[in-house]
């Protein structure tokens, strides 16, 4: 099997460390078609139960069909502030929680749950396996994205059936990811929501338990 050297896996762990969800984003600076190319290529290196490769992903060009993604997130949001109150509500609506309005590149990423491709090898068990390899295939392409200097930010307030609804999908895809792509404004290795106080990182050993 292939190892790779201590340095490598230093600069993997750096790489993971800044991958961060970006949402502030520079208009005005294109992201090259070769340049998005080469990063969604990443995709296919993502592992997929039963070899189904289920991920579909819509480039959202359109004014018309970003309207209707920026006007599905900011309802979406706005009931989601209703939900909180307090020191919450002050602090949710201080947050900056998508960047749709300035990322030059935005996909919506779905699930074909439809898919024959696969022939339901460990899908009949956990369908859900499916969107958990779309999953896969998002931070593949989001850590691709970061090695190029490029930001990622995931857009999931949102309501995932008008969305497939407004981008004319077949009904057998699923929203799993709304994703803006473009050069970040700045750079940090420390989450937003940790920035401003919404929520801290647990240590990882906290999380394991044994039985």
């Amino acid at each position: 099997m292939k190892q790779f050297p201590p340095e490598f896996r230093d600069q993997l762990n750096d790489l993971m460390r800044w991958r961060r969800d970006v949402r502030h984003f520079r208009p005005d600076e294109p992201v090259p078609d070769e340049l998005l190319e080469d990063v969604l290529e990443a995709i296919r290196l993502a592992p997929s139960v039963g070899l189904s490769e289920p991920w579909r992903i819509v480039s959202v060009k359109s004014g018309a069909a970003r309207a209707k993604a920026l006007a599905n997130f900011e309802a979406a949001n706005t009931e989601a502030l209703a939900g909180y109150s307090g020191e919450r509500a002050k602090i949710y609506a201080g947050l900056k929680l998508s960047g749709m309005r300035d990322a030059p590149v935005q996909l919506a990423v779905f699930c074909d749950d439809g898919t024959d491709k696969g022939a339901g090898l460990g899908a009949g068990t956990m369908p859900e396996a499916r969107r958990y390899s779309v999953v896969s295939a998002v931070m593949n392409f989001w850590l691709a994205a970061r090695a190029h200097g490029l930001g990622v930010g995931w857009v999931s307030i949102l309501d995932p059936v008008q969305m497939a609804r407004d981008l004319e999908v077949p009904e057998s895809w699923a929203l799993v990811a709304y994703l803006c792509v473009g050069w970040p404004v700045e750079v940090s290795d420390t989450p937003e929501l940790e920035k401003a106080d919404w929520e801290k990182r647990d240590p990882l050993l906290a999380s394991v338990q044994e039985r």
